[in-house]
């Protein structure tokens, strides 16, 4: 598997731990604790884009309208190649230390 950014980690592992029914705008939240936060179109537009790529690795599945100009995304949920990639990420997250 190729190498994956911190954002398209965390949305393999958050549609996982949803049972494949999440919306885009949770998505949102990875931007929530951040001290130097985009603003908020760079926000959606970054998500999109690592949706996208996503999908064109085959590991996520996109619902949602098309217009002429663009896709309006509303839905995403993991193919099988995703939900193994979300298992490999958690199992190799390190456990914390209290």
């Amino acid at each position: 598997m190729t190498k994956l950014s911190r954002l398209q980690k965390y949305i393999l592992v958050e549609v996982y731990n949803h049972n494949n029914n999440y919306k885009k705008e949770d998505l949102l939240n990875f931007y929530k604790n951040k001290k130097d936060k985009p603003d908020k179109k760079d926000q959606h537009n970054n998500i999109t884009k690592s949706i996208e790529r996503l999908i064109d690795r085959g590991l996520l599945i996109g619902y949602g309208r098309r217009t002429p100009q663009k896709w309006f995304m509303e839905k995403i949920e993991l193919t099988t190649r995703g939900k193994t990639a979300a298992e490999k990420i958690l199992s190799s997250k390190q456990k914390k230390l209290f």
